[in-house]
């Protein structure tokens, strides 16, 4: 709430030098909200797997990953709650999506500038990771094979447990850096080099 103290706004009023200041208080509600409750959600209307964006910026390239963070909640996730050998978007609702502004080479596999969906084929000792050519794409409606632009062979690694979905870049140095998915106790690195 915006206040106004009349005589900081309008100037000193000599004759009330010894009273309270004036108070008027500012009541207007932002044009684009009808209701200030409409800015609260109930609980049980909140996301299980809430959205989520990270970018960075390897040289001159900008990378913008954004994707949704289901949350392990006590459950075995790899070879359970997502199967083995099954395509599997990394993230929920939405596909996991990401923006390359450059041409990079992932793994060094050369992959164009552009915008991309990430599924994934997860195994007890090799992953597979695909970027495929429709970026906006439901979680459980992998595009197909034929709109696979990178399709590649990841060696997972173990981690401390990480309780929700996370992508980050834990290396970035000169031209190069790591993109990694971590959850429950699986780790999986992708190396990225820019051009």
């Amino acid at each position: 709430m915006l206040l106004c103290f009349v005589g900081a706004c309008r100037g000193a009023d000599p004759g009330r030098a010894n009273s309270e200041p004036t108070v008027a208080p500012v009541t207007a509600t932002p044009a684009n909200v009808t209701d200030i409750s409409e800015a609260v959600i109930p609980l049980d209307q909140v996301s299980k797997s809430q959205a989520a964006a990270v970018g960075q910026r390897v040289a001159t390239t900008e990378i913008t990953l954004t994707y949704s963070r289901p949350v392990a909640r006590g459950r075995k996730v790899f070879g359970a709650l997502v199967p083995y050998g099954k395509v599997w978007t990394p993230g929920a609702d939405q596909a996991t999506a990401v923006t390359f502004s450059r041409d990079v080479a992932i793994n060094e596999h050369p992959l164009a500038k552009g915008s991309y969906s990430i599924w994934t084929i997860p195994g007890p000792d090799m992953w597979t990771f695909i970027f495929s050519k429709v970026p906006k794409a439901f979680h459980e409606s992998y595009p197909g094979e034929a709109q696979d632009a990178l399709r590649l062979d990841v060696r997972p690694e173990k981690t401390a447990h990480v309780e929700t979905l996370t992508f980050d870049f834990p290396i970035v140095e000169g031209k190069d850096a790591v993109l990694r998915l971590a959850w429950d106790d699986v780790s999986v690195p992708l190396s990225v080099r820019v051009h």
